[in-house]
């Protein structure tokens, strides 16, 4: 059998560099919008900080990998959208903040840089070249899983004696496992103070994860005294067409954005004990959440100090509790509350923001606008988080349930009604929610 020079010189500098790694078949690769890789560690190298990588496939055999954390606030790059510059070759725009990085050299045209790695075939595998061993598999997250069960497993039996005899007095005692600072987030009933714990708290767990603990989540957050309380369908939100419209309208999201920092905290501490094949939920589950309950809380304290630029402040309209009664209605079905709560609702929110921007941008209102912006790019990231945790549950129940399918059963069930369009197509598929997940659910 002859081979070409070409895959020979190939094959010879694969062999003679150490840092090519083989990834597999081209095959396999085919047809994937990505593919990501995983730093392969052992349980000493824990606590290396190395990113994961995304392997993308352009046209019928054209690889690029990139690192998965943005530069800059570290958004997931697997998620974000290609876009040809021109003469600058191919880029991956981050959907978190829209930076845009070269897949060739990692370059921005922002300033920032990240790093990229050189793709090879050669006899119908792929190679990468890297500086570190990388794996398909994930086991970093293993090794995690691993020492938190390990870590966790006597503190929690611990902390559940002390909590069923000392109930009442577990609320005033310091808040030492990520379930006690949910308990006490959900008991604080003033929303400034609610939105500066929880970015103090995210800002803590940055720096040093606590345990996952165990605490019983109360039957209702608490609210500051002297909020007007009304059923959802009797709020007015105002079209924007004048100041007062304007002021309702971002006090109705900033309502919206307090209950979300509560079900952020709840959807972690009120299913913290469930487990998948007799094993417990990822770490990686509450570093997402906590990342979506610090996110909504910056979202409040910068609707709350917009209403303080325009003459009001939180609290001067009635508000309702329509999200709060989607959560009742989940309370006991971690997949249900996914569904309705981060996938139903939070989606929703991405199909008003056009109108809602636009609204605000009719009356030159360009800070709003650019607050509705911010809001908007966040948003896209929580659905995407909803989605990520749901079908991962389904793909790791035994037996596994097909997402699209058991969505639809779980909507059916939970939500009251049709969803309804417009919806915001460009924004759910950034997210990751294709329209078979939405249209048959559509009234006909």
């Amino acid at each position: 059998m002859e081979f070409t020079n070409d895959l020979i010189s190939a094959v010879n500098e694969i062999v003679t560099d150490s840092k090519w790694q083989k990834i597999g078949p081209i095959d396999e690769f085919l047809g994937k919008d990505n593919i990501l890789l995983y730093p392969d560690i052992t349980e000493d190298e824990e606590q290396t900080q190395i990113d994961n990588i995304v392997l993308f496939c352009i046209g019928p055999s054209e690889f690029y990998a990139i690192d998965c954390a943005c530069p800059h606030e570290g958004g997931p790059l697997e998620l974000g959208d290609i876009e040809d510059t021109g003469n600058e070759g191919l880029a991956i725009i981050c959907p978190w903040h829209s930076y845009d990085f070269n897949l060739k050299d990692g370059t921005s045209s922002t300033g920032l840089k990240t790093n990229v790695y050189e793709t090879r075939t050669a006899n119908g595998d792929l190679y990468i070249k890297c500086g570190h061993v990388i794996s398909l598999t994930n086991t970093k997250d293993q090794v995690k899983v691993k020492k938190a069960q390990e870590n966790e497993e006597e503190e929690t039996i611990q902390k559940l004696e002390q909590l069923q005899t000392k109930d009442e007095k577990e609320a005033d005692s310091p808040t030492e496992c990520l379930c006690g600072i949910a308990k006490d987030v959900l008991n604080t009933s003033d929303p400034m103070k609610k939105s500066e714990l929880t970015r103090a708290h995210y800002a803590n767990w940055l720096k040093k994860r606590l345990s996952v603990g165990y605490a019983q989540m109360p039957d209702q957050p608490k609210r500051q005294e002297g909020l007007q309380i009304k059923d959802p369908g009797r709020i007015k939100r105002g079209k924007g067409g004048t100041l007062e419209s304007r002021i309702a309208m971002i006090h109705s999201l900033a309502n919206i954005e307090q209950w979300a920092i509560d079900l952020s905290w709840d959807v972690m501490g009120r299913f913290s004990t469930v487990k998948i094949n007799d094993k417990p939920l990822p770490m990686e589950f509450f570093d997402d959440f906590i990342k979506v309950a610090d996110d909504e809380a910056k979202h409040f304290a910068m609707l709350n100090e917009r209403l303080e630029i325009l003459g009001s402040f939180f609290g001067a309209l009635p508000v309702h509790n329509g999200l709060w009664q989607s959560a009742e209605e989940t309370s006991y079905d971690l997949l249900a509350r996914l569904a309705i709560v981060h996938m139903v609702h939070e989606a929703r929110g991405l199909d008003v923001h056009p109108k809602t921007k636009q609204r605000f941008g009719a009356q030159k209102d360009e800070d709003s606008v650019a607050l509705m912006d911010v809001i908007y790019r966040d948003e896209i990231t929580h659905v995407a988080c909803g989605m990520k945790w749901f079908t991962w549950l389904c793909k790791n129940m035994n037996p596994s349930l097909e997402p699209v399918e058991t969505f639809h059963k779980l909507v059916k069930k939970h939500f009251k009604g049709y969803l309804k369009p417009p919806f915001n197509t460009e924004g759910r598929l950034i997210a990751g929610m294709t329209e078979e997940w939405y249209t048959p659910l559509v009234k006909k």
